[in-house]
């Protein structure tokens, strides 16, 4: 034939340059030369496929091989290398060289005995391996065993290149014989995990497309010993990398023999792919899930008639989410009892990375699994519960999300009784966020039957008194807010108990900012209610606001949560607390016993004093507050007036004055008023003069003014004279504003004892008190002077000789005669008058 004529007429060629070639003593030369007049009879003549099978299988392949298995010169060993490729790809039977070449590939690549130590020709005798698989496929099943030793040393090759082409020699060899292969698969596995994270990314790509061929056409077991690593890579910051991932989880889910057996496993791994950044991996996975969704739904049509024919699709679904279709759903709900538990450790790992990629995918899982979230509720909540805490705020605004779907799908009587029995051990501010995003999820009418609980719930001292926390306080009044926001005015009927709890979170002494959103949190209950402001709210609430608060005050402590909530109550209300004083006063009588913990009576005094500044607008709105100011005097301010030793007793005798000079300076306390009480209180004001605080002794020198001129003329001697010598010691105070206030006093002293019937019995005082006065006129404080001039001048009425003789007696001694001479003339001129 020609093909055999042909044969004949290369073989002639080469026979010398073989011959050479098979010479012992064969020089590195000679072999060179002999090697390139191979290649020009072989390579540059255009021989026929049946022309170069004949050549090659008869004459070439044995000593090529050993040429490329033994060569000492590299140069000799690359040119074998390409005439053995050209022959393989030329020629017609390239499967009778499989028997020579395994042997020799598996020499020279494997250890013990083979190492090439070029790079370039490692790839080479790679690429060849590739190229037998390729064209040889069925034949190479007898030298399985071979292929996979050479496999296992160079997929961990130090050159990156012959690592790939070794990936994709791994997937042909699969392809190709997948009856024999899936024997011996399994021994791939550890050297594809050990190059799976390669510092090279298309290294990592070529390993994860290898292990799907490998594990697809192989062994399926195998999945297990790949699963964690592909995980891994899922967290590649290379997109292509993830990209491999899900194609090979998508494939497998699709055409993996055992996939049921493998579907709990694998379906995380393709749904993590959800929540990619990269919008191209993220669409593979949706269209991989879909594919996978439909084909099951096939397989199982008997299976899942029913829910074909009689599903009907939720009434209340997430806003802007797409439903899943119906197989998906069932993979998902049929698995989740697998897949949960392992997540929710995920969900609490220490690595940041996986705490977030597990809170993304818990999201994905529950919008699968809708009412069949049901039972897994207990896990799921427990792991919600400290996933809420995390740190990382991804990781919380997934479970938030997630926590959402739970309002949406599980039915409120068991969501709402898991979580509030929760709430009976130590509410954590998460159980309560977890709470809040139920609620959010939840339909309005759903949540209904269910109002007065949570109320009642949220009221509870255990969890609105839980913690003083300003994170816990947060959550509990976003929970507030989600209650308005969902229910609306359905929340009229837990009015009262939502107030109870924002006066909770206004009382606790927290940062300004929180008071504002509890205040627009009050509003829009107000608002949901058609109320114009929350001050309505007070006036409905506030008697039922004070029963609640004052029920345990008579054991009050400074510690009590409840002050600082009457605080709130009182002062927040504006002019509602008019409406409410036969409460607030009796808390007070209770509280402002002398007997009772000294600081809280100081705090509950700040209070009231800061009522009284501005009564009209507070606690007088409803004009009530008179009919009340007996026992306000009698049984709260005057037995705290009296003196007890230490530094709160004093200040609360300082804000006892204050709210007692408050009552009279708003006119509250009228002269009537004054006449029956002054004899309780006037000793006791004139004891704090003295006090070591500046404001008590000014105001108790204001308030013994002011007693003066309402009822000092029907005062006996010994009152005068108590008066008189309390003040007069005031002249001295180191303050200037009470030296003012106590000549201000003597003033009115005067203008009393004028038209008194004890002027004469009192002459001797009158004397001593001109000469103390005239040693003031001489202060260094032109205020002083003045004020004290004011005095002399009003005293002078009574004895005007006495007090002239007096004057000429010191006028010589003062630094500046002028004050002593305007009085001199004053009494003059005042005698002219008369």
């Amino acid at each position: 034939s020609m093909a055999a004529a042909g044969a004949a007429e290369v073989a002639q060629a080469l026979s010398r340059p073989l011959s050479c070639l098979q010479e012992p003593d064969c020089g590195r030369a000679a072999r060179l030369r002999a090697l390139e007049a191979i290649r020009a009879e072989v390579q540059e003549r255009p021989l026929s496929g049946a022309v170069v099978q004949e050549v090659f299988g008869a004459q070439l392949v044995r000593p090529l091989a050993r040429c490329l298995a033994g060569d000492a010169a590299e140069r000799c060993r690359e040119l074998a290398l390409q005439l053995l490729c050209h022959g393989l790809s030329h020629g017609d039977r390239p499967d009778e060289a499989l028997p020579v070449l395994l042997p020799a590939l598996a020499q020279r690549l494997c250890p013990p005995q083979g190492f090439e130590p070029s790079e370039e020709l490692r790839l080479g005798l790679v690429q060849l391996l590739s190229l037998l698989l390729r064209r040889c496929g069925a034949s190479v099943a007898p030298y399985l065993t071979d292929v996979i030793r050479v496999l296992q040393a160079t997929l961990l090759d130090h050159y990156a290149e012959v690592r790939r082409e070794s990936c994709r020699c791994a997937a042909a060899c699969a392809q190709a014989v997948p009856e024999h292969f899936h024997m011996q698969s399994e021994s791939l596995i550890k050297p594809l995990m050990q190059t799976i994270s390669h510092q090279h990314y298309r290294v990592r790509v070529d390993v994860i497309q290898a292990t799907g061929a490998v594990i697809q056409f192989g062994n399926g077991k195998s999945v297990d010993d790949v699963l964690s690593h592909l995980a891994q890579r899922l967290f590649d910051e290379i997109p292509k990398v993830r990209h491999a991932v899900t194609t090979v989880i998508g494939e497998w889910l699709l055409h993996l023999r055992d996939r049921y057996s493998y579907f709990h496993k694998l379906i995380p791994l393709l749904l993590g792919s959800f929540t990619d950044e990269i919008p191209e991996n993220t669409k593979l996975a949706w269209t991989y899930w879909e594919k996978i969704g439909l084909q099951w739904e096939k397989e199982n049509e008997e299976d899942l008639k029913d829910k074909m024919d009689f599903s009907v699709s939720p009434s209340h679904y997430p806003k802007g989410v797409t439903r899943p279709g119906l197989g998906c759903r069932e993979l998902v709900s049929r698995n989740l009892s697998k897949i949960l538990p392992g997540l929710c450790h995920d969900i609490t790992d220490w690595v940041e990375s996986t705490r977030i990629k597990a809170s993304q995918l818990l999201y994905t899982l529950l919008l699968h699994a809708e009412d069949h979230i049901t039972q897994h509720m207990e896990l799921l909540l427990r792991t919600l519960y400290q996933a809420c805490l995390d740190e990382e705020s991804d990781v919380v605004k997934n479970c938030v999300k997630a926590a959402e779907l739970i309002g949406t799908f599980v039915s409120p009587k068991v969501s709402l009784r898991l979580i509030t029995s929760a709430f009976g051990k130590t509410p954590k501010p998460s159980c309560i966020m977890v709470l809040t995003a139920v609620i959010r999820g939840s339909p309005k009418e759903i949540l209904q039957p269910h109002l007065t609980d949570l109320g009642n719930t949220l009221a509870q001292a255990g969890v609105c008194q839980r913690s003083e926390e300003v994170f816990y306080m947060e959550q509990l009044l976003c929970c507030v807010q989600a209650l308005i926001d969902v229910c609306q005015e359905d929340c009229k009927e837990i009015s009262l108990q939502l107030m109870k709890v924002l006066v909770t979170i206004m009382a606790i002494p927290c940062s300004q900012h929180l008071k504002e959103k509890v205040e627009e949190t009050m509003s829009s209950l107000a608002e949901v209610q058609q109320l114009d402001s929350f001050l309505y709210l007070y006036k409905e609430h506030i008697i039922q606001l004070m029963e609640w608060v004052s029920v345990s005050c008579d054991c009050w402590t400074c510690y009590s949560p409840e002050i600082l909530q009457l605080d709130v109550i009182a002062t927040h209300s504006g002019p509602v607390i008019g409406e409410a004083l036969n409460n607030f006063v009796l808390i007070l009588k209770t509280c402002l016993q002398p007997n009772k913990d000294p600081q809280m009576r100081l705090k509950l005094f700040t209070v009231l004093s800061q009522l009284l500044q501005k009564a009209s607008e507070t606690v007088n709105s409803q004009g009530l507050f008179p009919s009340y100011l007996e026992t306000v005097i009698k049984d709260i301010l005057a037995p705290n007036l009296q003196w007890h030793a230490g530094r709160t007793a004093a200040a609360i005798r300082t804000t006892a004055v204050s709210c007692l000079w408050a009552l009279i300076h708003c006119e509250m306390l009228s002269p009537e008023e004054i006449l029956k009480v002054k004899d309780g209180l006037m000793p006791q004001i004139i004891a704090t003069m003295d006090e070591d605080s500046k404001i008590a002794r000014l105001m108790a020198c204001r308030i013994v003014g002011v007693f003066l001129k309402v009822c000092g003329r029907q005062f006996d001697e010994d009152k005068f004279t108590n008066t008189y010598t309390e003040v007069l010691k005031r002249l001295d105070d180191a303050s200037c504003d009470v030296r003012l206030a106590a000549a201000h006093t003597l003033t009115n002293w005067f203008k009393c004892l004028k038209d008194s019937d004890v002027k004469s019995a009192m002459e001797s005082h009158i004397e001593f008190l001109y000469q103390e006065l005239l040693i003031h006129l001489d202060d260094p404080d032109q205020n002083i002077q003045n004020a004290i001039l004011e005095v002399l001048k009003e005293g002078s009425i009574l004895y005007p000789e006495l007090l002239v003789r007096e004057i000429e007696g010191v006028v010589h001694k003062h630094r500046v005669p002028v004050y002593c001479n305007q009085l001199l003339h004053h009494i003059q001129s005042a005698k002219g008058s008369a």
